[in-house]
């Protein structure tokens, strides 16, 4: 199932995506409630055209873990190490943003903006020290993200994180999820960026350093993860920074994220005024 949080004539609506449409559920609940809870919706013969809603961010978690250099080809571009375990950092959930919202900034505070398209990880069931083998069994389902990153701030002006990968919209999610069922597995995911329809990253998931079971089951050693909760899995190479020259978003860009299977993440940039 496609199960997308949508606005349609002032209200929040919860359905299915199937093709351009997208069915109502019977249920008034969000997707958070029933993720929470272990539920699927119960899907009515009711429908709208998606051209005619606007998608909305389509879970809202408590907390979005991040991997870093997860593709061996993304950290040399960057002249990185290869990390010997999965290098583990956190975004904002005030980051967030949907399908179709802007990416902002202001040039006061960064003016080297990059994108990061990567594989998201929905947590269905409660997870603290699960083996490998049981991993996938707590994944609700997958989405798409753009770890959007201010890369003055994270190497040169604060020389760490939090802050270049956290700042207001710098988590887009969606178009949707996509269940579990539906990609029983992960790494056989082709994932592509573009920025205003050039191809910028052209990946697989197959090529992760660490898979999405080993990042489940070492991140739930490390912290219990909750129902909603969300893994970004790092990013293939193909990122403004590691270009020649350095290549970054500017004003009036569309950046695009497409997982095979999932679908496609598109968002506008803006600077704003100061």
């Amino acid at each position: 199932m496609k199960l997308a949080t949508f606005k349609h004539n002032g209200r929040t609506h919860l359905g299915e995506v199937r093709g351009d449409r997208v069915y109502l559920t019977s249920m008034a609940e969000s997707l958070d409630y029933m993720i929470q809870r272990g539920m699927l919706p119960t899907i009515r013969s009711e429908s709208l055209p998606l051209s005619e809603v606007t998608l909305d961010v389509p879970v809202h978690p408590g907390k979005i873990i991040a991997i870093g250099r997860n593709y061996r080809d993304h950290a040399k571009e960057t002249g990185s190490e290869i990390p010997k375990a999965p290098l583990i950092f956190a975004k904002l959930p005030s980051a967030l943003i949907g399908h179709g919202e802007a990416i902002t900034w202001r040039a006061s505070i960064t003016q080297e903006v990059d994108w990061e398209g990567e594989l998201a990880v929905v947590i269905g069931r409660r997870a603290r020290r699960v083996r490998e083998g049981d991993a996938l069994k707590h994944v609700f389902g997958y989405s798409i993200a753009n770890d959007v990153s201010a890369r003055d701030l994270q190497m040169r002006i604060d020389a760490q994180w939090t802050r270049a990968k956290g700042l207001d919209t710098f988590c887009p999610l969606g178009p949707w999820i996509v269940t579990a069922d539906a990609i029983p597995n992960p790494q056989t995911l082709g994932i592509r960026t573009t920025v205003n329809g050039a191809v910028m990253q052209d990946g697989h998931t197959r090529d992760m350093i660490f898979p999405v079971a080993q990042l489940v089951s070492y991140c739930s050693e490390m912290f219990t993860l909750n129902p909603g909760d969300v893994i970004l899995t790092g990013t293939p190479s193909g990122v403004g920074v590691g270009m020649t020259p350095p290549t970054f978003l500017k004003d009036g860009d569309t950046v695009e994220v497409e997982i095979e299977g999932i679908g496609r993440l598109s968002n506008p940039c803006r600077v704003e005024a100061e």
